[in-house]
């Protein structure tokens, strides 16, 4: 049975007024008093409801983050930037995984909604806003991660992917290839169709060049893998001389199927360059060149924008923090 403050009170013969300053004032209470309380509470086995107190304070002491998908480790970095922030200002991270699923992403909404968090960060699904905007209206601050927000919408912090897909194809196309394939998907994810866009913008500034679109259900190294199969049954003449995936779970089924599978040399028969930067990227059996994105420092710039717009110290047009990615070159593109 669930011990009370009653039952605290009852034991130390004392009011609830006094358990609950014992708890909370300790300094407005007689020495003797508190120690016959903490006796009691230590008796009894209590234990305070901090997230009751909370709710009754206003808000909890937890930040909502919903990420798209967390078995890729960019999530989970952005995640431990997050909580890292968090921790400093004694809030606690409550991580809710999308699977880039529509319905489970308004279920995590409402559940945090529910639980009135201090505040949300989402990487959302699709384009419409319109939830996150009920959210906000009903106290809850809301901070876009991974994805730019429309103008005068919400707060965002976020990588230029567009600027990330020109990178890597403008990469590609300085080692000489100029048959580039593009392997990701879904393309309504608004990521995969920014680095697609900049892939594009790349192909475009070189004569001859040309782009071919492999789209995926999702961005796992399976679906990477069937791609690479894909790939390499093809002949030499009508296989790509390049690949650019989406992000480096893709590149790594990518890497498997061509090596292991296909038995074709990266990168001579074919270069390949992931998204990301992922700590598997370094060690992979051909170590993989990638487009890196700072992840940790955008969990921790989200959970600051938050605390600004929680405090209402920002006032007026919300913020948008773009971060510029990095070409990080290895052996899978090397001549």
């Amino acid at each position: 049975m669930t011990v009370s403050v009653r039952d605290v009170a009852a034991a130390a013969s004392v009011s609830v007024g006094t358990v609950s300053n014992v708890l909370n004032h300790p300094d407005k209470v007689a020495p003797a008093t508190v120690e016959r309380v903490l006796s009691a509470i230590k008796e009894l086995g209590f234990v305070r409801n901090d997230a009751a107190r909370q709710l009754r304070a206003g808000r909890s002491r937890s930040i909502g983050l919903v990420v798209l998908d967390v078995r890729n480790p960019f999530f989970t970095e952005v995640a431990r930037g997050a909580e890292d922030r968090a921790a400093a200002e004694d809030l606690t991270v409550l991580l809710g995984n999308s699977g880039a699923d529509g319905a489970r992403e308004a279920a995590y909404l409402d559940l945090f909604e529910e639980q009135r968090v201090h505040g949300l960060l989402i990487t959302p699904l699709d384009e419409e806003l319109a939830r996150l905007e009920r959210l906000r209206r009903g106290g809850t601050p809301v901070v876009l991660v991974d994805r730019q927000a429309p103008p005068g919408s919400f707060s965002s912090v976020a990588v230029d992917d567009v600027a990330g897909g020109f990178l890597a194809v403008r990469h590609l196309l300085e080692r000489g290839r100029r048959r580039i394939a593009f392997v990701g998907g879904p393309l309504g994810i608004r990521q995969v169709s920014d680095r697609l866009e900049g892939a594009r913008r790349a192909v475009a500034t070189v004569a001859g060049a040309a782009i071919e679109v492999f789209p995926t259900e999702n961005l796992t190294v399976p679906e990477g893998h069937t791609a690479g199969e894909a790939l390499q049954a093809r002949t030499p003449a009508e296989r790509p001389d390049a690949v650019f995936a989406a992000n480096d779970l893709l590149a790594m089924g990518l890497l498997q199927a061509l090596i292991l599978r296909g038995r074709l040399r990266v990168p001579e028969d074919m270069a390949l360059i992931g998204y990301d930067d992922i700590d598997f990227a370094a060690t992979a059996i051909v170590p993989l060149s990638s487009i890196r994105q700072p992840a940790a420092l955008l969990g921790r710039t989200a959970v600051e924008l938050l605390l600004q717009e929680a405090s209402g110290r920002e006032a007026g047009e919300p913020r948008q923090v773009v971060f510029r990615p990095e070409l990080v070159e290895r052996a899978s593109t090397r001549a």
